[in-house]
């Protein structure tokens, strides 16, 4: 799976929480300064391209849907950055962001919980 674009991202973020809009729609959810609708439409093609949207036809307007899950690319994402910044070692990362944010003993405690009930499921 291909990584996005900040811009990608960011429409696709959009996507996933109204599950289907318009551009229109997209652009009234992005923060301000508020992208021009061509800039949005060019992006959400682009995306469409990558396979990450797809679309429903209404006369001449585009209703896109996400075609790419948010779990399935930020699996794919994650897997790219460990590789890619902790040598495939999800071991060095969590040793990592232990240290940058000084996690408590109990907040430790509280993920390797989480790790384990999610590996039970």
């Amino acid at each position: 799976m291909k990584e996005l674009t900040k811009a990608e991202e960011e429409i696709m973020q959009v996507l996933w929480n109204l599950e289907a809009a318009f551009v229109k729609e997209i652009i009234d959810r992005l923060p301000e300064p508020k992208p021009a609708y061509n800039t949005v439409s060019t992006i959400v093609r682009i995306l469409q391209e990558k396979g990450f949207v797809g679309h429903e036809a209404f006369g001449k307007s585009h209703k896109y849907h996400p075609l790419i899950t948010k779990a399935s690319y930020t699996q794919s994402f994650m897997k790219g950055f460990v590789k890619k910044y902790f040598s495939g070692s999800y071991q060095q990362m969590v040793s990592f962001f232990t240290k940058q944010e000084e996690l408590s003993l109990n907040e430790l405690e509280q993920l390797l919980k989480e790790l384990k009930k999610d590996q039970q499921s």
